[in-house]
């Protein structure tokens, strides 16, 4: 697949941070997964440089529905790669009808004054929801590339090694002529979904310079 080390991670949720003051922010989650590993999600909330003010592309649905849940289930605890053996475990939001309108998919500035109206507002929403959950706690599967990385954010929960996943996100649709091209592909996209204790919840984020008409390579048509 185009981007790197796709797969899902699946893990319970110890933690939220916002990021606002940043010029490329992230919402970070911190999940804990196989035998106690740390893991954190960076989920973008702008789409370009702070000072360009870009907005990313919302859409939750509270009582999700995918055949693809029953097998979630299953899945250990910790990051499971997703290649041709279980590629039945991938999303795609366009072939696999995770959003059967682009219409629903709303943009959201990450910082905004006042409450409920920013990216970060709403995923700490759902994220806080998570942790209040009495299951005692519900599990969070997050879609996207796993990676190691070394820099100024890796002790953002203050811990070691900073193994994370990323690109959770839709993952196709990119220009050609574009920077994001090579990232293009079908069934890879990134999202999150969230297992209450009656219900599943679905959260899918995309850009706004992402085409929603694709050919079999993830490019716009």
């Amino acid at each position: 697949m185009p981007i790197e080390n796709y797969g899902v991670l699946k893990g319970i949720v110890l933690n939220g941070k916002e990021e606002r003051d940043y010029n490329k922010p992230h919402y970070q989650i911190h999940i804990r997964g196989e035998k106690n590993t740390n893991y954190r999600a960076a989920i973008n909330v702008m789409s370009g440089p702070k000072h360009m003010g870009s907005k990313v592309l919302y859409y939750a649905e509270e009582e999700f529905v995918s055949p693809v849940l029953e097998k979630l289930n299953s899945l250990k605890y910790g990051f499971t790669p997703i290649n041709k053996k279980n590629e039945t475990l991938a999303l795609d939001y366009i072939r696999g009808s995770i959003i059967s309108n682009p219409a629903k998919m709303k943009p959201l500035p990450h910082d905004k004054a006042g409450k409920d109206n920013d990216l970060n507002d709403y995923l700490h929403k759902y994220v806080d929801r998570a942790m209040q959950e009495k299951k005692p706690s519900s599990t969070i599967y997050v879609y996207g590339s796993l990676f190691l990385s070394k820099g100024e954010t890796d002790d953002i929960f203050h811990f070691a090694p900073p193994i994370g996943i990323h690109n959770i996100h839709m993952n196709q649709g990119n220009d050609r002529k574009g920077p994001w091209v090579k990232d293009n592909g079908i069934w890879q996209d990134g999202g999150i979904l969230i297992q209450m204790r009656s219900h599943w919840i679905g959260i899918f984020l995309a850009f706004q310079t992402q085409a929603w008409c694709t050919d079999d390579y993830g490019h716009p048509v």
